[in-house]
């Protein structure tokens, strides 16, 4: 396993447990594709995958030569201009004004582990040989322009992770105007492109659509990766189901604007491309200088989609999250937003931990509102000093009290904001992102801090770090309640005023690495407006994130379902509320609530002095059952059964590494009348085990729950909608 160079054929072949990924040099010194799929032998003849032809009205790349054409040709990272007629990896312009280019193979190494990205977030290896990395180095003469690919293998996870790096050693200044992580051509297209995509409140919905010829392509172009695309697709075949067939996975290690595209050319053949967002992109590169593009991550499965999420959240699970919190179990929490919102004091707050602490929750978490004149979202973002009219004795000493009941403490920020009624907009109005002359566009009558400003990060690192050390703080949410508009900042000049947006996402970035390494024993989630950054360049410095503001158990099993395609359980923030739903005003049981949040970090948003004592006993046995079952939900291996997209109920399941335990969860949307019986075939057990179900005297063989199915609660045993339920199994 590894990667090998046939020197002879010129065919550099990556190979993993289960995977090939196979390139070549071409004639004219490009890299041309050969294969990406299930393992194949080496061969003699790999590079005769590179089938050439004369075909009509295509223009070719050497005089004399009707055969060689990059119009049809499959390529690892293509430029426009020279015969491919297809949307490139990249594009520069030069100082002439046009924008030809032609890179050309000049070197490569293949060496063991993985080298880190500058200022980038990416997958790791803890030890160099879980990895083989192959980095070419190509060239354009002419512009002495230089750029280096990356492929990583990681052999034992059947993963290949791409970047490409620009380096210009030549003499003018030239202007990437797209560039893109990876590029790869598949020789057919007979795909369904799958992409979660949503909105505010329904982040994540799968979304699956036949290739045709022409375009297919989502994005964001809101200065964050945003709730309504996910930096993520899936290229299927379509007879793939959650358990079988061929899929292709292409995940983006970044939180910012992006693009991913399937083009269809004239010939049928597919080509991916993923990275930075070219719209309103434009980055200056001078001589001696460099440019890193974020990385992408291929997974190859050729059992499923489950097959291929699985291969995801192993990888960004244990080699993407980092940090203490990593792979410890994560506290049971309780956050005062939906009790309280901005309305508490200091009593509220510590008798709203008193009861948290009589029903086992082990965080408190201190929601907006603690800081500054903060009364309501018109005010003191900005101004991160705790408002002694609602805390007189300070935050040290909540905090302390909250510690004396039990209850690590957790606080909210929103970092990256400001408002215009601040002390810090009155002492720097041109800290924000603006545009000199133009209206500023509010968003919940807050504006976007300039992260893009060195300035800017140390003044917000200061009061952060200021906070943090104030009290014994143990946990941070951090917040990012709007997209970009006007996109400009002060300290930049006009020829870079379009760098704007991929430099805010690498200052967010370098103070996330700063903040989280000066402070790693606290447990920081990323949130924006619940899901609106769910990403994996945000997992590398927060394991968790807020999966969505909506926090309804039915409007969460496809907001979850969805999450679960590429980012694990251990990932998804996952609360009960209160009823009705503050989203969707729905009424659910609070059963179902629990049993809908048990799949993900658990925790309450909700005023539990509020609650009936019948509600009350119910959480004390949720928090209970989810203790001693966190470390199988949170480590084990999830399978998804039942679609809510496509089925009035959902189900899932999550196996031990042993397969000894199982957790399965059953979720019945609507009641029917005169409704049939029902059953769940079960995967991922041992077929020889022999399951009991916890709480009852009920046995069944695995191979009799994978193969027979396991029968669902008869629906006409349980009155009404919204029922659920989660069965324990337990190898004897």
């Amino acid at each position: 396993m590894g990667i090998y160079f046939n020197e002879q054929d010129k065919v550099f072949h990556l190979q993993s447990n289960n995977v090939s990924y196979i390139l070549t040099i071409l004639k004219n010194n490009q890299l041309g594709h050969i294969y990406f799929g299930k393992k194949i032998g080496a061969s003699e003849h790999l590079a005769d995958a590179i089938r050439l032809a004369a075909l009509p009205l295509t223009a070719c790349v050497f005089e004399g030569d009707s055969l060689f054409s990059l119009d049809y040709l499959p390529q690892e990272y293509p430029s426009y201009g020279k015969t491919d007629f297809r949307h490139p990896a990249y594009q520069i312009q030069v100082e002439e004004g046009n924008t030809i280019t032609n890179l050309m193979y000049v070197s490569h190494t293949i060496a063991k582990g993985k080298p880190t990205l500058s200022g980038l977030p990416a997958t790791y290896v803890e030890h160099d040989d879980e990895s083989t990395t192959l980095e070419i180095t190509m060239r354009d003469p002419h512009l002495d322009l230089y750029v280096k690919l990356s492929y990583t293998v990681f052999e034992q996870l059947d993963v290949i992770a791409r970047n490409a790096r620009f380096e210009n050693k030549g003499k003018q200044t030239l202007q990437l105007l797209r560039a893109l992580s990876m590029s790869l051509d598949f020789q057919e297209s007979d795909f369904e492109l799958l992409h979660l995509s949503g909105a505010w409140a329904r982040e994540r919905h799968v979304k699956t659509r036949p290739l045709v010829q022409g375009i297919q392509s989502i994005e964001s172009t809101r200065g964050a990766s945003s709730a309504c695309q996910n930096p993520f697709i899936a290229l299927k075949r379509p007879n793939a189901d959650e358990f079988q067939g061929e899929v292709y996975g292409f995940s983006l290690v970044y939180s910012g604007n992006f693009l991913a595209e399937v083009e269809v050319n004239h010939y049928d053949m597919a080509r991916v491309s993923l990275g930075i967002n070219p719209f309103d992109f434009r980055w200056v590169l001078p001589p001696d200088d460099s440019f890193q593009t974020p990385e992408v991550v291929m997974v190859y499965s050729d059992r499923g989609l489950n097959g291929l999420s699985q291969i995801y959240h192993t990888l960004y699970r244990t080699r993407l999250a980092r940090g203490a919190w990593r792979d410890r179990e994560r506290p049971v929490l309780i956050n005062n937003w939906e009790a309280t919102y901005f309305n508490f004091n200091e009593q509220k707050i510590l008798s709203l931990a008193r009861a948290a602490q009589e029903l086992g929750i082990e965080l408190f978490v201190l929601d907006d509102g603690w800081f500054g004149q903060r009364d309501d979202d018109h005010t003191s973002l900005g101004d991160w000093v705790v408002d002694s009219r609602k805390l007189p004795h300070g935050l040290k000493h909540l905090a302390e009290e909250i510690n004396q009941l039990g209850l690590q403490f957790g606080l909210w920020f929103e970092p990256e904001m400001i408002c215009k009624e601040s002390n810090l907009y009155r002492q720097h109005p041109d800290w924000l992102l603006h545009v000199p002359q133009r209206q500023l566009s509010p968003g919940r009558n807050q504006f976007v801090l300039d992260y893009s400003r060195q300035d800017v990060r140390e003044a917000i690192y200061g009061m952060l770090e200021n906070i943090l050390q104030s009290a014994p703080i143990a946990y941070v949410k951090w917040d990012m309640n709007r997209n970009m508009t006007e996109i400009g900042s002060a300290m930049l000049p006009a020829a870079q005023q379009k760098e704007v947006a991929h430099r805010y996402i690498l200052g967010l970035y370098e103070l996330l690495e700063r903040l989280t390494g000066r402070f790693p024993k606290v447990l920081f989630e990323s949130c924006a407006s619940g899901g609106g950054r769910f990403d994996p360049g945000m997992l590398y410095y927060m394991p968790q994130t807020w999966t969505s503001d909506d926090t309804d158990a039915i409007e969460r099993l496809k907001i979850q379902y969805g999450t679960s395609m590429v980012y694990p359980l251990s990932s998804m923030g996952a609360h009960v509320s209160a009823v009705p739903n503050h989203q969707t005003a729905r009424l659910t049981p609070i059963k179902t609530r629990g049993e809908v949040a048990f799949f993900g970090v658990f925790g309450y948003e909700l005023d539990l002095e509020k609650l009936p004592s019948s509600d009350k006993e119910a959480i004390k046995a949720q928090v209970a059952f989810y203790k001693e079952q966190r470390q199988l939900i949170l480590n084990g291996t999830l399978y998804r059964l039942v679609s809510p997209f496509e089925k009035n109920y959902a189900c899932w399941l999550v196996v031990s590494a042993d397969q000894r335990q199982a957790l399965l969860g059953y979720y019945k949307i609507l009641a029917m009348p005169n409704p049939k019986f029902m059953a769940v075939k079960l995967s991922g057990l041992a077929p020889n085990f022999q399951y009991k179900i916890e709480g009852t005297e009920q046995v069944y063989n695995g191979n009799e729950l994978m193969y027979l199915g396991f029968p669902l609660p008869f629906a006409g045993e349980r009155e009404g909608d919204f029922f659920s339920q989660v069965w324990k199994f337990r190898a004897e």
